[in-house]
């Protein structure tokens, strides 16, 4: 964020054009992460158990989502968190099926967002924007160019969670749902219980973390670009 926001100055950017990234980006992450943890909530709610109705998770109020520490984090490192919903599998009729479909409810919510406000964005900056000579994109005014920010931001954003969250590896959606598959008691489950917070940090650590992350999200980005440039 602050490497963003330092370029924007060398390039001379106005002030008012830095707000509306930072609006724009701020609302991007409130969108992904709010139904992101909505999508459980509902998911849960919808296979019998009334926990995150209970602890007032069923709403797309995205402050009852956000958790300050994770979204400030996001801001200042790039790497945060939502408040997690809490469900008791109890109330599952099976618990197996319905745990995994809680587990997958948020990245699949995040998928779908992409797909749509990409076709959104493709459309918008197709028919809106005006370029200056040197090929860089213009707009008339402040609130184009926070559409557009905040449009391109939930995309990257929203894929990128995709992504990240299947990882297969505790606190993440990818071991929640493997961990429907397993036992309980499986070796495997409580290795990941004691480790998975050290070895998430070493793989995002790890050189080629980075190079295979963005070659995914990368191409799921394009795909999505080339699906919506079908149509005009």
């Amino acid at each position: 964020m602050f490497y963003l926001i330092q370029s924007m100055v060398q390039q001379g950017m106005s002030f008012s054009r830095m707000l509306a990234f930072g609006v724009g980006y701020l609302f991007a992450i409130v969108l992904a992460f709010g139904l992101h943890e909505y999508a459980h909530a509902l998911t849960a709610y919808k296979l019998g158990d009334p926990t995150p109705k209970a602890l007032g998770r069923l709403t797309v109020n995205p402050l009852k989502h956000i958790d300050p520490y994770g979204l400030i984090g996001f801001l200042v490192v790039g790497f945060g968190w939502a408040k997690p919903v809490e469900v008791n599998p109890l109330h599952f009729k099976k618990y197996r099926r319905d745990m995994f479909f809680v587990s997958v409810a948020g990245v699949l919510t995040n998928l779908l967002l992409a797909f749509i406000l990409s076709g959104i964005f493709y459309f918008f900056f197709v028919n809106v924007a005006q370029f200056d000579i040197s090929g860089n994109f213009t707009y008339s005014n402040d609130l184009l160019y926070l559409i557009h920010y905040f449009l391109e931001y939930s995309i990257v954003l929203n894929i990128a969670l995709f992504v990240f969250n299947l990882i297969p590896i505790y606190p993440l959606d990818g071991f929640n749902a493997v961990k429907s598959i397993f036992r309980l008691n499986n070796k495997f489950l409580n290795f990941m219980y004691r480790w998975g917070n050290l070895i998430l940090i070493v793989v995002i650590c790890l050189p080629f973390f980075d190079a295979f992350y963005n070659i995914v999200t990368g191409f799921i980005t394009e795909t999505f670009f080339s699906f919506w440039g079908l149509f005009v």
